[in-house]
């Protein structure tokens, strides 16, 4: 289908998919832990490990091999994962900040509006949604005839795909139905998220000292993932849709930029949000052989 030039390779991911793998095995196995604030990160663990199966099998294979071509079939599934993959990361982090709304600024309530069946339905329509919208997405690039096959990215990226098309008016469904998806994608879940944090913010500052404390502790890790997975959408964008600003940008940094959207947020969430919560150290230390646990 299509040649990558590749670069550099993805150190640091085999860390990242063994931390991911041993926070979902605790959080299935600590009942302690069956509560919507570790539910929600277990969605987000096992979202960071799907993401990262889109892109790494092949750069691997690339790594030790002269031919930097792919299938179609894997070009169009590469394409799959990688969006539903950043569908589901940004709405379950809207998610997450609605939780942390409702626990901080309804802590009496809180418990009767999250039950587990509320979460774990809303876990199931952001995977079920991201999916779909994938779907849709795919099938409309698949119906298009390419007159190229080069793409000078490391990985397959459904927007550099549908621009090989042999003809521009085939490509109008794709591009208003791409601008529909990033709305709905990006700015919907950050709507979200801002206007928790507003309300967030407006309790805290009518509060105590502790409180606000306690709440700057509960909220920091998502704001640190969010501000992480956000920024490696924005680079994504530009080194899709914005040619001229990465033209002067050196190679190994342009192939690295490629890769932060998935590399990253895989490695910085199990760190975040998973061994730095005392509650989630203490299961692992119950669960898991000594030794291997994480450290603190």
């Amino acid at each position: 289908m299509r040649k990558l030039r590749l670069e550099r390779d993805g150190v640091g991911t085999g860390s990242g998919v063994f931390a991911n793998t041993v926070l979902i095995v605790v959080i299935c196995m600590e009942r302690n832990l069956h509560e919507s604030m570790y539910l929600f990160l277990c969605s987000l663990f096992v979202n960071d490990l799907y993401g990262t199966t889109g892109l790494f099998p092949a750069l691997m294979t690339h790594l030790v091999s002269d031919d930097h071509t792919v299938s179609t079939g894997y070009c169009y599934l590469q394409i799959f994962c990688m969006y539903t993959y950043g569908t589901i990361e940004f709405s379950n982090l809207a998610a997450m900040s609605y939780d942390r709304y409702l626990a901080i600024c309804y802590p009496l309530q809180y418990n009767n509006i999250m039950t587990l069946n509320r979460v774990c339905i809303l876990i199931c329509v952001i995977w079920l949604y991201s999916f779909a919208k994938s779907i849709k997405t795919l099938t409309l690039t698949i119906r298009l005839g390419l007159c190229v096959n080069v793409i000078d990215k490391v990985y397959c990226d459904n927007y550099l795909v549908v621009k090989l098309a042999c003809s521009t008016s085939d490509t109008t469904v794709n591009k208003i139905y791409g601008l529909c998806g990033i709305v709905l994608s990006v700015p919907v879940p950050l709507i979200t998220i801002v206007l928790s944090y507003i309300k967030i913010l407006t309790i805290c500052l009518n509060s105590s000292i502790e409180t606000r404390q306690k709440a700057f502790s509960t909220c920091s890790p998502h704001l640190a993932s969010l501000l992480n997975f956000s920024f490696g959408c924005f680079l994504t964008l530009l080194q899709s849709r914005f040619d001229s600003p990465m033209r002067n940008v050196p190679t190994v940094l342009h192939t690295f930029l490629s890769v932060y959207y998935l590399m990253c947020q895989p490695l910085l969430n199990p760190i975040v949000n998973g061994v730095r919560m005392a509650k989630i150290r203490h299961a692992c230390k119950n669960i898991l052989p000594v030794g291997l646990y994480p450290k603190t």
